[in-house]
């Protein structure tokens, strides 16, 4: 991710579709997303990506490598008007990006317990569900599940191989 991509990743993450499986629900404003992508942008920890298909953004990827050992935790979505299938192929790209060229050992993602569609993802991506933080999160109205996925690259590896 560039700059110059600040106002399309922007759009998609204010828009209501997206912006309502989020942690932080209100609509961000240019200069709040601008200090965001600075400070991120800085950190040797944090991998800020597009996802394009045919040179057409569809996507924004972030890869936050939390601890020694080759952890990290992702973030992801595509834009509300992607193709079917975009939100499928941006996730076997970033899996490609995290165990081969980034080469850590685990991958961890969350989802709020509502959100159906981004707990099948990770299933059907291949992650296991490691366990649920009940209640966790407060959207300022209700207190919500949050479910917690992590995928080895070893079995990453081995499903890859039989596909």
């Amino acid at each position: 991710m560039a700059s110059a991509d600040l106002e399309q990743v922007l759009e998609w993450r204010n828009h209501e579709s997206v912006r309502k499986y989020m942690y932080t629900q209100h609509q961000i404003g240019l200069q709040e997303h601008t200090q965001w992508f600075e400070r991120a942008s800085q950190s040797p920890e944090r991998h800020l990506l597009i996802y394009e298909k045919e040179e057409v953004a569809l996507g924004f990827i972030n890869v936050h490598v939390i601890a020694g050992g080759g952890i990290a935790d992702w973030g992801f979505y595509a834009a509300p008007d992607a193709p079917k299938g975009t939100g499928r192929d941006l996730g076997a790209a970033t899996l490609r990006y995290v165990f081969e060229q980034l080469g850590l050992h685990k991958l961890c993602g969350q989802a709020l317990g509502f959100n159906h569609r981004s707990i099948k993802f990770h299933q059907s991506l291949g992650f296991h569900q490691e366990g649920v933080l009940r209640e966790q999160h407060f959207d300022g109205q209700a207190y919500h599940d949050v479910v917690c996925f992590g995928l080895f690259a070893r079995e990453w590896q081995a499903e890859s191989e039989r596909d």
